[in-house]
């Protein structure tokens, strides 16, 4: 069996070891960087092998995707319209998103 002198150091030990690695912990977290953009890392990661004097050429992955919120933006719209016309000309109630 384990003697309790030995529990009670070893749970000291655990102890001092926490309190000498919580500040530590403590000072890496107060320094992080930034937090990371998505899109701005996807923006980089896309033309990270390209050669310079193309990069410029390339679109934007951001771009694109502000393109295709757009596009959704322009279908609701069009979802809306259709929404109330759909009772006046009986011909969209078969038609489902």
């Amino acid at each position: 069996m384990i003697s309790t002198r030995r529990i009670v150091a070893a749970v000291g030990l655990a102890v001092g070891v926490t309190g000498l690695a919580a500040p530590m912990a403590n000072a890496a977290v107060s320094e992080a960087p930034k937090p990371l953009n998505p899109i701005a890392e996807l923006d980089k990661l896309a033309v990270s092998e390209i050669p310079a004097e193309y990069q410029a050429a390339l679109p934007k992955v951001s771009r694109q995707l502000a393109g295709l919120n757009r596009l959704n933006e322009g279908l609701d719209e069009l979802h809306q319209v259709t929404d109330l016309a759909a009772p006046v000309t009986g011909v969209l109630p078969a038609i489902e998103p």
